[in-house]
């Protein structure tokens, strides 16, 4: 089989003209082109008026090593690679221990299912509930009921990526091809078999939901073991020094759990479970991250910017966009998570503290585009002095948005042409915002420091230039984004146990190893490996 890579026709191209592209590159007669998959298919739409489609191919050909001889100096004419997935363990035949997962996130789903296909019998802690429970008091919460500070948009089974946009794409480098992985067993729990070849896949939330209710069945049916409802108080840990290994785990309830390896899948807002850990000693560094805002204009516009006459064509969809400026105080404003045809969330997971995130369905039909435009920070500059500083940096910008937002869990928000204006907005224009419960119209530049007003006063103006009618005076600022990623960083070493504590292995989003459902699958792969190959099975 060869891969054949950036075979570029027209939008509206036919499928013959897929095939006569392959026979013209490879010089050969269409009667030996046995078959032809689509590995990838993007988009180049920089001129929106003639957006070509690009190709990565794998074909089964006649004369394949003459081909390849033919080709060996043309990389886009290769082999095509073994992304199968294989197993680098198997689990003894009778288990002394079982390994624990604390989290039900993407990346403890991910480590769970490993575990469980290759016979470790996972025991998984998620402090939230079920997806579906969850789903309904998230839900409820959105329709002005009372928060459940243990089962909203950041607790529960799935994860904070279950609301969200469900984007299956990210930077992360994976020459292990774990990212395959990730993918076939979401289509094989029901998600959509395009997730495998689009170039930038999504999923969406209703979906999600069904599809991590598979994937915890498949864990149960390998022998795993799922408790809800539970969350870790405290590690048991054996050691002097500031050198400690894992002896088990005390659980909300008063239980106790008797354990030698411990996949710490946290999410980024899990700040009572940081606490606890830095308080016993695990070695926790301040990482950056990110604040700012989520901005919605109608995607009708989004669309005509990006595709021109080209917008609605079924095979590109919503629009999405990626914006970055970096402004002259030295800050860095940046587009994140961006929601085509998607809707602004209530996010919050504490009480009196609002934060909001961006969601889509599957079908990105909602009226407006969002995304968050944040400003990146750091411990050195911005919160010094304390590994868990960030955290009391973003409950502050949240206590503080809740309290101008009107202490009832309405968002503050802005039109775009009165922020730019440094005036407070006393009325909606044709931008409707999103968010539920509900919007409190005011100055944002009451709730985040002046360096973030500044940064994005500037920064919009400038996207404006990529994306005419960004900066546009009616579209709506909301508040408060804070929860981009995680603030603290879990440090561990080469063998993916934390460098001071054995048989901990922090992994995902909320440990600083992850940044989304798709590489957060990837690292969940990745420690479940390690954990197997350096499993002890001793009582």
């Amino acid at each position: 089989m060869l891969r054949i890579t950036d075979i570029k026709l027209p939008l509206d191209h036919t499928e013959t003209a897929l095939t006569r592209a392959i026979v013209n590159k490879l010089g050969i007669e269409e009667a030996q082109l046995r078959s032809t998959t689509v590995f990838k298919r993007g988009y180049d739409a920089r001129n929106n008026n003639d957006i070509q489609l690009i190709y990565t191919l794998d074909v089964d050909v006649d004369n394949e090593t003459e081909l390849l001889a033919r080709f060996a100096k043309d990389p886009q004419v290769r082999i095509t690679p073994d992304m199968t997935y294989k197993f680098v363990a198997q689990a003894p035949a009778h288990l002394n221990q079982r390994p624990v997962v604390v989290g039900l996130g993407p990346c403890g789903l991910f480590a769970a299912l490993i575990l469980a296909q290759m016979g470790f019998k996972p025991i998984v802690l998620e402090r939230g509930k079920a997806v579906r429970e969850r789903t309904k008091d998230t839900f409820g919460f959105w329709r002005k009921q009372p928060l459940n500070p243990e089962s909203n948009v950041q607790f529960g089974e799935g994860g904070a990526g279950t609301f969200s946009d469900g984007k299956l794409y990210s930077q992360v480098k994976d020459r292990k091809h774990y990212g395959r992985k990730v993918l076939h067993e979401f289509v094989a729990a029901g998600a959509p078999e395009e997730i495998l070849y689009v170039s930038k896949p999504h999923i969406g939330t209703f979906k999600l939901v069904s599809m991590v209710e598979k994937m915890r069945q498949q864990i149960i049916d390998l022998g795993g073991e799922i408790r809800f409802s539970t969350r870790v108080e405290k590690l048991d840990l054996d050691g002097t020094d500031g050198q400690f290994s894992v002896k088990g785990l005390h659980l909300s309830g008063g239980d106790y759990l008797a354990c030698k390896q411990v996949i710490l899948a946290l999410g980024h807002s899990a700040r009572d479970t940081f606490y606890n850990l830095y308080e016993q000693g695990v070695y926790i560094e301040a990482k950056p991250f990110s604040i700012g805002f989520r901005i919605e204009h109608e995607q009708s516009m989004i669309d005509r910017c990006r595709f021109g006459d080209n917008a609605g064509h079924p095979i590109l969809g919503a629009a999405d966009y990626k914006l970055v400026h970096h402004c002259k105080n030295g800050r860095t404003v940046y587009s994140f998570c961006m929601c085509p045809g998607g809707t602004v969330v209530a996010a919050a997971s504490e009480p009196g503290r609002l934060v909001t995130n961006g969601m889509s369905q599957y079908s990105r039909r909602e009226r407006n585009a969002n995304s968050a435009i944040v400003v990146g920070i750091t411990p050195e500059q911005d919160y010094p002095g304390h590994p868990l500083a960030g955290i009391e940096l973003q409950r502050r910008l949240e206590e503080l948005a809740f309290k101008v937002g009107g202490e009832n869990y309405h968002a503050p928000g802005q039109l775009i042409g009165d922020f730019l204006a440094g005036k407070p907005s006393s009325a909606l224009g044709e931008v409707t915002p999103s968010y539920t419960p509900g919007v409190t119209l005011t100055d944002l530049s009451k709730v985040v420091p002046d360096f973030v007003t500044q940064a994005i006063r500037e920064a919009i103006p400038a996207f404006d230039r990529q994306i005419k009618g960004f900066a546009k005076a009616e579209g709506m600022l909301t508040g408060v984004e804070t929860r981009t990623s995680s603030p603290v960083c879990i440090k561990r070493g080469k063998d993916y146990q934390s460098v001071n504590v054995q048989g901990l292995y922090p992994a995902g989003e909320g440990a600083g190893y992850a940044g989304g459902i798709w590489s957060a699958g990837i690292d969940g792969i990745r420690v479940a490996e390690a954990l197997a190959e350096a499993f002890d099975n001793q009582p």
